[in-house]
């Protein structure tokens, strides 16, 4: 994860272990290891220092040298794990069937699934933290709409990846609320206007790493908008799961470590509700993946 203490607005890199983040640069003094001073750093170090790091945080207690390893959750600040990421966001749209038919018919056109990934991108200043406010220029949209899914951070840079060594490429996974303004997006024709608002993808609160996660395709994903249920449903429902996500995506195209790749999104969604619902003021909006957390994301609507 990453975090900052107060008076000191600078990212860290942490852990979470038994309810405490624990400062693994703290930590790192104490045993004399150099950790790397981000997330992204992290994983782009490779898996010997992936190891030493967890066996790290494994046993980290108490305080270091220039001051105290493991903080209270309600102490620091939650940023996003990776909160700027080198490049665009990649991101799959209508990769739940059911999604697929909800936006067709939302659009007025007959509902066809998708035989190929579909994908695009969002810009690196989407990012936002965990638990941060949803910033939402009131003159340039009025329907700014949810999208729960699952993240997926690369580990292992990699071209043209074969479907059965995908899920060596694969650091860990999170969290990622796809929040995009529908009605940008229409006007733009093109989906990148629409979903690159700054601010709106929120993601966290941390990275679970691939081999505490498990299967990624057996993991619930829910939404609420003010505690009421929008978007339940599972990661087997998607039309391309992750090892296809990534062998499709890397043809011809280095995926690299630390990218992120949002998976898709299922049905639920305000554009596709009967009628439409899109978020107002002071909205709160939890997204939760089963094995990961829950994003609580308020929305704020300046004139």
């Amino acid at each position: 994860l990453s975090f900052s203490l107060a008076g000191d607005a600078r990212p860290r890199l942490g852990a979470f272990r038994d309810n405490q983040v624990i400062d693994l640069a703290q930590a790192g003094l104490g045993a004399g290891l150099a950790v790397p001073d981000s997330l992204l750093a992290l994983v782009q170090a490779g898996p010997d220092m992936w190891r030493a790091v967890a066996a790290l945080a494994d046993g980290a207690t108490g305080s270091a040298v220039g001051g105290s390893v493991t903080h209270a959750p309600d102490a620091v600040r939650w940023h996003a794990p990776i909160p700027r990421p080198a490049k665009n966001i990649f991101c799959l749209g209508l990769n739940y069937a059911s999604h697929a038919v909800e936006s067709a018919h939302a659009r007025g056109r007959q509902a066809k699934i998708p035989t190929t990934p579909v994908f695009f991108t969002k810009a690196p200043t989407t990012v936002n933290g965990p638990y941060d406010d949803i910033p939402v220029d009131g003159t340039l949209t009025q329907q700014v709409d949810w999208e729960a899914e699952l993240g997926v951070i690369i580990g292992r840079t990699g071209r043209n990846i074969a479907r059965a060594d995908a899920a060596a490429h694969v650091f860990g996974y999170t969290v990622v609320n796809d929040f995009t303004a529908r009605d940008l997006q229409a006007a733009h024709l093109q989906w990148f206007k629409g979903k690159s608002l700054d601010g709106s993808c929120p993601m966290g609160p941390w990275v679970v790493t691939a081999d505490e996660f498990g299967d990624p395709q057996g993991k619930a994903i829910a939404l609420r908008v003010n505690g009421v249920v929008k978007q339940h449903a599972t990661t087997a429902d998607m039309i391309f799961p992750v090892d296809v996500i990534l062998e499709t995506l890397s043809r011809g195209l280095t995926l690299e470590a630390g990218d992120i790749i949002s998976t898709g999104t299922p049905e639920g969604v305000g554009m596709g509700r009967t009628p439409q619902e899109f978020l107002h003021d002071g909205d709160v909006v939890e997204t939760e993946v089963e094995g990961i957390g829950v994003l609580r994301n308020r929305i704020v609507v300046s004139a």
